[in-house]
């Protein structure tokens, strides 16, 4: 069977090939799918042959558009938000499951544009595994070369140490290869877990050794994105409103280090506003290899993250090669 790259829904697992779209949030990137028949068999080997940068098309993870309605979690979504009928059904690139991707919701919706299942105006409702999130366009900030901006409201944060943690100021510890001794960091759930850390400046970002694994204590039940952030202070805007910045790297759970992490982001800049105390800034800069995004802390416990989408490739895979390796 042959379908038409980026236009035919998901093949059949009997199909020789299958249609995908390749996408990156500030070069987080993923292999997007049209499953909207729900037939496509996702599996945990088809999930790593496809995000494999050497015998596949590579990726940090794999994204599957699926109706809500057929999957197991999604009954309840539809209950709270029945206008969300699009489950974005994300995978890490070793094919585990995940919560959610900040960076991948926003691809997803440019995604659905692509294919008319949105038309890009008002507000749109989509299912993740961390709950309904809700995607925008909004304006491109000034200065900034991208064309479109997608915002996306992630839902309720929280520190899973509770009111302790933020005035101590940390719950775990984490060690880095390349940096000399374990160091004190603050645990953020935005819907996923993460592991936020401050260094001295950019010599100790540089030095940081993410192609291992950094060693958290206590060690997260299902695993946890580890953070590394160097605050790079406060900017006064045209409109007298004070913006916080940081520079970030990421490793990630069930991928190793990305050029962007959307969620991390967000647990990034939230960590540092805590950190900062009473008066520090609701909106931040962050900073990271493959771009910029904006967070926002909003009055109502929720985080927004805006930031690009782009859709760069239309592929067809041919399913006999992928898997003979």
């Amino acid at each position: 069977m042959t379908s038409v790259p980026g236009a035919a829904h998901a093949v059949s697992p009997a199909a020789s090939s299958l249609a995908v779209v390749k996408g990156h949030g500030t070069q987080n990137d993923f292999v997007l799918l049209d499953d909207r028949d729900a037939v496509l068999d996702l599996t945990v080997a088809l999930v790593r042959s496809l995000a494999d940068r050497r015998a596949g098309l590579g990726a940090d993870g794999v994204i599957r558009v699926v109706p809500t309605a057929a999957i197991p979690e999604g009954a309840a979504l539809l209950d709270a938000e029945p206008a969300a009928r699009w489950f974005m059904d994300y995978r890490n690139g070793d094919g585990s499951l995940a919560e959610m991707c900040g960076n991948g919701v926003r691809v997803f919706a440019a995604y659905l544009e692509r294919l008319g299942l949105w038309d890009g105006a008002g507000e749109l409702a989509l299912g993740t595994r961390a709950g309904v999130r809700r995607v925008t366009r909004v304006p491109v900030p000034a200065g900034v070369a991208d064309e479109v901006w997608y915002a996306v409201d992630m839902g309720r944060w929280s520190l899973p140490g509770g009111e302790q943690s933020a005035q101590d100021g940390a719950d775990a510890h984490v060690t880095v290869s390349g940096l000399d001794v374990a160091r004190a960091a603050l645990r953020v759930d935005v819907g996923n877990p993460h592991t936020v850390l401050a260094l001295a400046g950019e010599v100790e970002l540089a030095a940081a050794d993410l192609t291992r694994a950094p060693v958290v204590d206590p060690v997260p039940p299902l695993g946890t994105n580890v953070e590394l952030v160097v605050p790079l202070g406060e900017d006064t805007g045209p409109d007298g409103a004070v913006v916080g910045r940081v520079r970030m790297r990421v490793h990630e759970r069930g991928v190793g280090e990305t050029r962007s992490c959307g969620t991390g982001a967000c647990a990034a800049a939230l960590a540092v506003r805590v950190w900062a105390g009473e008066g520090a800034p609701d909106v931040w800069l962050v900073e990271v290899p493959g771009g910029t995004v904006r967070v926002t802390a909003r009055q109502d416990g929720h985080v927004e993250l805006a930031g690009p989408a782009l859709l760069v490739a239309d592929a067809e895979i041919d399913l006999g090669a992928l898997t003979a390796v």
